[in-house]
């Protein structure tokens, strides 16, 4: 079997998939713009070969080097990055090769936040209401039927780049006259947190495995005022997620892949769509939960969904992975550089020698969403994860 991965070396946990692909005896074949020399050992011994690129923004520098690929080494079975910001590219890759995989038709349905809602729709699940941005005027009208605040967001983009809440007629009028080059939406706002359901399924869009992130603040307001980061993977998912997630992936025809399907959990009623606690749709992305998630996951659930995911492309299931291990809360805490906090990583560390799993710098691409420096760490109660949390972010 050969497959492409777009980009093995960013983010820099994406490498383990080329390395449990090669594992299972797959011939991994890499794609990038960072020149050999630089990449990570880890990088170079999980790939079969890697063909250098000077931009992956160029189509036709990637075309090439898939092409060459498949002069070498024949048919590509796959090729993937599992990265939001290369779907569109992958899947007309996919669609120019006729490689296995969404083709670019299946991938504008899930990368276009307006379309993405006729699939909800059609899975049962409840949707906020929208309109595209048009004119002042126009979303006035839109205004007066859902009231204020209101969300406008790219059609397509990645993650809440260039997000915005509109609380009052001022602030329309800044948004227009701030101007922009894409189509926008708006939608009505929706109170509650962000829960979503991550996971991998089956080429008949069968969940194989899944777990549960809860987002207590509002990624777009950490992107737009530079917020600290927390976030944690639960122990259990919540039965109604579950239900909820599945019929999204046969909605969407979702096959052998891994997913992040995010939605709202309605902290007070909301006319038209629910009673506090429900689930409202938010946003469904056809990749793994962004930086070192996959990571989390794993630290939580006591697996390797790298792992999985390799044997879900070679076996179609599960063959490498026992998935009945204890589980754990595990909180992601992302600082900001611009604070000064109270404890020190050392200090930290020593008061929790053995609950910390991971503790980096962020890359300067993820850092606006993600924080500057972060911590991860795990634990059996929810009210330490809680704890540890407030304690890492404790000022100065």
């Amino acid at each position: 079997m050969n497959f492409v991965f777009i980009s093995p070396a960013f983010p820099t946990n994406y490498y383990k998939f080329c390395d449990r692909l090669k594992k299972n005896g797959v011939t991994v074949l890499g794609i990038g713009d960072t020149p050999y020399n630089e990449l990570n050992p880890n990088v170079k011994s999980s790939v079969t070969e890697y063909y250098r690129v000077n931009t992956l923004e160029s189509y036709d520098e990637v075309y090439r080097a898939v092409a060459f690929f498949a002069f070498k080494y024949g048919k590509i079975d796959f090729l993937e990055s599992n990265n939001e910001y290369w779907l569109r590219q992958d899947a007309k890759l996919r669609t120019d090769f006729n490689i296995n995989g969404a083709k670019l038709d299946d991938v504008i349905a899930f990368t276009s936040k307006s379309l993405m809602k006729d699939y909800y729709i059609k899975a049962g699940i409840p949707v906020a209401r929208y309109v595209f941005c048009k004119s002042f005027e126009e979303d006035l009208k839109f205004i007066k039927q859902v009231g204020y605040p209101v969300v406008v967001k790219p059609n397509v983009g990645v993650g809440a780049a260039a997000t915005y809440k509109i609380q009052c007629e001022e602030d329309l009028k800044k948004f227009y006259k701030g101007g922009f080059q894409v189509p926008y939406i708006m939608e009505e706002f929706i109170e509650g947190n962000i829960t979503s359901l991550d996971g991998i399924c089956d080429s008949n869009s069968n969940i194989v495995f899944c777990d549960n992130e809860v987002f207590p603040p509002s990624i777009m307001d950490i992107v737009n005022e530079n917020l600290e980061v927390t976030y944690y993977v639960n122990k259990e998912v919540p039965s109604d997620l579950y239900e909820a997630g599945s019929k999204v992936l046969k909605a969407f025809h979702i096959h052998s892949r891994y997913f992040h399907l995010e939605f709202f959990r309605l902290s007070k009623d909301k006319h038209g769509l629910g009673k506090a606690g429900d689930i409202v749709a938010l946003e469904v992305n056809m990749r793994p939960p962004g930086g070192p998630a996959p990571d989390l996951i794993n630290y939580a659930q006591s697996v390797d969904t790298y792992q999985i995911y390799a044997d879900i492309i070679c076996y179609d299931k599960i063959k490498n992975v026992k998935l009945d291990f204890p589980k754990y809360y595990c909180c992601f805490v992302g600082r900001r550089d611009r604070l000064k906090y109270k404890y020190s990583y050392e200090t930290i560390k020593s008061m929790y020698p053995t609950q910390i799993m991971m503790h980096e710098r962020m890359s300067k691409v993820l850092a606006g969403a993600m924080g500057d420096e972060y911590f991860a760490a795990k634990f059996e109660w929810f009210e330490d994860a809680e704890k540890f949390m407030k304690l890492v972010l404790e000022k100065a």
